[in-house]
């Protein structure tokens, strides 16, 4: 009997007319895949359920919530053999700070932007809390979802130096007394356990998000961190989590972009002992050296804000990210773990606006393949899959559908809360190219195209696969506006198996 191999084909095309239109490019591009020349595994692609997720998942209608979680999470194909989701395969759950139970007192003024706290302020554990985020968890978890992330952006309120959910001014340290250190750890420990005897384990867990910056204007949750408290709240951490037996991974980072991972940036005046992680944390030299602790990923993970343009710097600084990891003994590896459109740019002008259409879509895409290519990142996570702001961070957009094909959005639309109508995004689907087809375990390979390609308005490629079952996924975007034909090398089979071709398209016409 002969045995199959898999060739998946993903397209991501600037419009109709790249596939359909009159224009065609002359040259005719080849594609050669390397299966021999292996680069990074992959562990997944995600989005977050911060912060829409609290009301979507605990008062809108179910048909609704199984909607949305069918677009993030679904591998089937509907009768028509079309995608019903685009298969993300890592999802982030935030943990967050009990703001929500302090309302307007918590000094946040968005509603959307305050969390619920398992802890209450005795001590005791309300496990009903953060409900329609759980509710996800479950659905996730019910359409395959391998991998569950756990973040924190801030401690817990009853815990913090000031009672809020962000630092006050000027603190530049973690908004936590250094006698509570423990206390925090025991507390995401003792969730993680609680969803743990739930089978609902998290692979990993993220203690800190974007210390960098100060988080003291009250616009959402959050606290600076230096190194050093960084270090000691994940040496708390690792050994609540070994005496429970745990197996929950810390990833460490989350830096507000990639440069604190390898820069010294104490000359701008913000750093305060905030930068330079990679060398802080996985230096044997270093005083906050991680690189012991039994259940720490040898993993930096930093958001891609305020990096990606122009466009040179882009590339410049992924390749330099890559070349100060590389220099680790093992080298160092790295995720992203959240974006969404803030730059000012020349191709799509800001975060703005919320834009469904190719435009937002491409430059998104091209920001993945450098992430993917230039960095080498294991995992590549989105910031928000759900959002109800006319603002480009969502891959799924809420209005209360008032005006046909869009309606109201932003916090103030109360009726948001219980309903509303669903948007797709071209983002969604360019997303999924990546999401549904290359899976956790799968090798990035080499994979060369030629003629040389502008990394403004060509045509990019990337190559994966894994040996059982056997498959190939390449993954080509076009950035221009015309219509090219491509040959694709490598890709062979030996008579003992039946190659089948699969090929999927996400352009202005095409969801995927």
């Amino acid at each position: 009997m002969k045995s199959a191999v898999v060739w998946f084909l993903a397209f991501v095309v600037a419009g109709t007319q790249a596939m359909h239109g009159r224009s065609c490019a002359s040259d005719t591009l080849t594609v050669r895949v390397e299966p021999r020349v292996l680069y990074q595994p992959i562990d997944g692609f995600g989005a977050s359920d911060a912060w829409r997720i609290q009301f979507v998942g605990k008062y809108w209608p179910e048909e609704k919530q199984r909607r949305i979680a069918d677009l993030l999470f679904s591998r089937r194909l509907d009768e028509n053999g079309q995608p019903v989701g685009i298969g993300l395969s890592l999802w982030r759950f935030n943990l967050s700070a009990g703001t929500a139970e302090q309302g307007d007192a918590s000094g946040i003024g968005n509603a959307w932007r305050r969390g619920e706290c398992f802890l209450n302020a005795d001590g005791t554990y309300d496990w009903s809390k953060l409900e329609g985020q759980q509710r996800f968890l479950q659905l996730a978890k019910e359409r395959g979802v391998e991998r569950f992330l756990l973040f924190c952006n801030a401690p817990p309120v009853h815990l913090s130096e000031n009672g809020k959910g962000y630092a006050d001014p000027d603190a530049k340290r973690m908004n936590l007394p250094q006698d509570r250190i423990d206390d925090y750890a025991r507390y995401i420990a003792e969730v993680l356990a609680h969803f743990a005897r739930r089978r609902m384990p998290f692979d990993y867990v993220s203690p800190i998000n974007e210390p960098q910056w100060d988080w003291d204007e009250g616009r959402q949750e959050g606290t600076p961190a230096t190194n050093a408290d960084i270090y000691a709240l994940t040496v708390a951490l690792s050994h609540e989590l070994s005496r429970r037996r745990l197996t929950t991974r810390i990833v460490v980072g989350e830096a507000g972009t990639i440069e604190y991972v390898f820069k010294r940036m104490g000359s701008d005046g913000t750093s305060n002992g905030r930068d330079d992680q990679a060398r802080a944390f996985f230096d044997p030299r270093s005083p906050y050296y991680l690189g012991r602790l039994p259940n720490v990923a040898r993993i930096l993970s930093a958001h891609d804000y305020f990096t990606v343009w122009p466009l040179e710097r882009q590339v410049a600084l992924r390749r330099a990210l890559r070349e100060a990891l590389d220099a680790f003994r093992p080298p160092v590896d790295y995720w992203m773990t959240e974006y969404c459109i803030l730059e000012e740019n020349d191709e799509i002008g800001s975060g703005r606006r919320r834009d469904l259409s190719m435009d937002t879509a491409l430059y998104v895409a091209r920001i993945i393949h450098n992430d993917l290519t230039l960095c080498r990142a294991r995992s590549w996570q989105w910031w928000t899959a759900v959002t109800q702001c006319n603002y480009k961070d969502g891959l799924i957009y809420l209005d209360d559908g008032s005006e046909g094909d869009t309606g109201r959005m932003g916090p103030r639309v109360e009726s948001l809360r219980r309903d509303g109508a669903v948007r797709t995004s071209k983002l969604l689907w360019t997303l999924g190219n990546y999401a549904r087809f290359v899976r956790p375990g799968m090798i990035r390979i080499g994979c060369e195209i030629a003629p040389e390609q502008s990394i403004a308005d060509g045509v990019l490629a990337s190559a994966y696969r894994r040996s059982r079952p056997a498959q190939t996924v390449v993954v080509l975007t076009n950035l221009s506006r015309s219509r090219h034909k491509v040959r694709i090398t490598g890709l062979t089979a030996s008579s003992r198996v039946v190659p089948i071709v699969r090929m999927y398209t996400t352009d202005a016409a095409s969801d995927l």
